[in-house]
């Protein structure tokens, strides 16, 4: 069968984790779009960036293509999840694990203490992976994702 190396896979690419700007959001659409059942709009995404000062954003790109983002709102001395997301052929490979390390160490930066987000029930890789880094089950937002008729589980990450 052979490695992935062997298969003519590299072992290590060219990864680059950075700020999110305005000219990223055509590509931050479509993994918004193929990542989630209710996306946000480029409105949505052009208000994080241009006005929320709570908001940071940022994205992995792989070979010069943005691949991925996250995002999270710092607010005293929170720091509060808002999206994670890769494009599909993407995912199972670290990355999510990447941007959330590179979140936290931002928060921290800004004077984080503590890190909270909501997930959806079923979306077990996402509970998963907050799970492995140490988040842990607070609460539950009833009826939180409307569209879908589903509750939120509240996980928090503390003692940043």
């Amino acid at each position: 069968m052979g490695t992935p190396a062997s298969q003519g896979v590299p072992l290590v690419s060219e990864l680059c984790i950075r700020p999110m700007r305005v000219e990223d959001i055509e590509a931050v659409l479509v993994v918004e779009n193929l990542s989630f059942s209710t996306p946000w709009s480029r409105k949505a995404f052009e208000e994080e960036i241009n006005s929320n000062d709570l908001a940071h954003y940022l994205v992995v790109e792989e070979a010069g293509k943005l691949i991925g983002y996250a995002g999270f709102w710092s607010v005293v001395d929170e720091a509060h999840v808002t999206n994670v997301a890769l494009l599909p052929e993407c995912r199972g490979r670290g990355l999510g694990t990447l941007l959330l390390e590179h979140m936290i160490a931002a928060a921290k930066i800004l004077g984080a203490t503590s890190m909270t987000l909501e997930v959806r029930p079923s979306n077990t890789a996402a509970r998963n992976l907050y799970s492995r880094r140490g988040f842990v089950e607070r609460g539950i937002r009833p009826n939180y994702y409307a569209e879908l008729g589903e509750d939120a589980l509240i996980m928090w990450l503390d003692n940043l």
